[in-house]
């Protein structure tokens, strides 16, 4: 790849599209990150990490990447890498208005021979249907004559430190011949891993639902068999480590008190919703586990409150310590944690939340696990971050605290079962 070509505009500075930009400065591209959050951009540009990685921080010490909330530097680069967020709305729905708006923003300085590469999580069909148009419409160019277009669905796990964005495999789909070497040529010179080439846009987009629909289902199913086990006596957890010795044709997954990310809870309803206005697929398996899921928290809650019955007191009126907001442990993401759901369900059946988690602070969360605590009947530990997992029963017991329901069975079972403290784990 020729100086020239080595030119690029990364737009969206967050936990796919940060550490994107830093991989392509070190590897001797000239880039400048786009961001609309003028304090993402001054702490970027000041050499601050906008969110907690170890990673992230050293490399913005070692790399000359520029942030910005302009796109003119769209007009100066031979590809345009978009990573912008692709949530849903309350109902379910998903919302493409990131993407839209980031296209509608590149669209005026969009150039001939430019390749733009969408990274943010789509279902199939958004590149043809929604991206296209835009460019075209917005800019008069023709794609695959005058622009490229190609998809590389984003695969990033925050808080991992053995698989990162500069050596996880990726696959590639692109419009046509042109725009798909072209993609490829470029991941293949930042990533040092395979990068499989798909036969079409919408293989590629397929991907990445496929591959978060089945671990959403996949964790629907532990879930409910966990709901099912606790009522037989059965230890849920025991039983997958069990089946897991089955050296093939098994994968396993654990139970919890909700799943949370931008992907896992997210990205199966954008493969629901588009089957179903494109030819009227109804996707009833995949609709049946995001339902499984999403009644985790209300089951957590409903733990909370039987082993309060026993001894002798209602959740109304209770307090209760939530430990943990992240989605998952020792990261500060709470991008669709179900600790917020915990909290939102304790305080519509009448009891006092009181919340602390070490990776985040909010104004009315605690500084201090045990100001979190003091006073309170019962705690739920819903994010398993390593300073949970170390407490013992007895930081309990001392503080008159006699239930601890454990949302991520991180807590020994078996010493606070033995401590006589009213302890639930999910499915054991």
């Amino acid at each position: 790849m020729n100086q020239e070509a080595k030119t690029v505009t990364v737009v969206g500075l967050g936990y796919v599209g940060l550490p994107l930009a830093l991989l392509a400065s070190k590897k001797g591209y000239k880039v400048v990150g786009v961001d609309l959050n003028e304090g993402r951009v001054r702490q970027v540009n000041n050499r601050v990490a906008p969110y907690a990685d170890d990673e992230v921080q050293k490399d913005l010490l070692t790399t000359p990447l520029v942030a910005t909330p302009s796109f003119e530097s769209v007009a100066e680069s031979a590809i345009v890498v978009i990573c912008v967020p692709t949530p849903v709305y309350e109902n379910r729905l998903p919302n493409y208005e990131p993407v839209e708006s980031a296209c509608k923003s590149i669209a005026p300085y969009l150039g001939k021979g430019q390749l733009v590469i969408l990274e943010s999580t789509v279902n199939p069909g958004v590149c043809e249907e929604i991206i296209l148009p835009i460019f075209e419409r917005e800019r008069e160019l023709k794609a695959g004559r005058d622009f490229l277009l190609a998809h590389c669905p984003e695969r990033i796990n925050p808080g991992d430190r053995r698989w990162n964005v500069s050596n996880i495999p990726r696959v590639v789909g692109g419009l046509d011949k042109t725009s798909l070497d072209k993609a490829l040529e470029f991941y293949r010179s930042i990533v040092s891993a395979e990068i499989k080439p798909m036969g079409s846009l919408k293989e590629a987009e397929a991907v990445k639902v496929v591959e978060n629909s089945f671990r959403n289902v996949n964790i629907a199913f532990v879930n409910e068999l966990a709901r099912s086990f606790a009522k037989l006596g059965i230890d849920v957890v025991n039983v997958i480590d069990g089946a897991a010795t089955k050296p093939f044709a098994f994968m396993p997954h654990y139970p919890g008190c909700g799943v949370g990310g931008h992907c896992i809870p997210v990205d199966p309803y954008y493969l629901i919703d588009y089957a179903k206005k494109k030819n009227g697929f109804s996707h009833c398996f995949l609709s049946l586990a995001c339902k499984t899921n999403e009644d985790m928290p209300k089951y957590t809650v409903q733990l909370v409150e039987e082993e309060l019955q026993k001894l002798g007191k209602s959740l109304a009126g209770s307090k209760v310590a939530v430990l943990g907001l992240s989605y998952k442990a020792d990261i500060d993401d709470c991008r669709e944690s179900p600790s917020f759901e915990i909290v939102k369900e304790l305080e519509e059946a009448g009891a006092t939340v009181s919340t602390f988690d070490p990776h985040v602070k909010t104004r009315s969360s605690h500084d201090s696990i045990e100001n979190a605590v003091g006073g309170t009947d019962a705690v739920i530990v819903a994010t398993g971050h390593g300073e949970f997992r170390e407490l013992k029963p007895g930081f309990f017991l001392d503080r008159g605290i006699g239930v601890v329901v454990d949302g991520r069975n991180c807590l020994p079972r078996a010493e606070y079962i033995e401590s006589g403290i009213n302890y639930r784990g999910i499915g054991r």
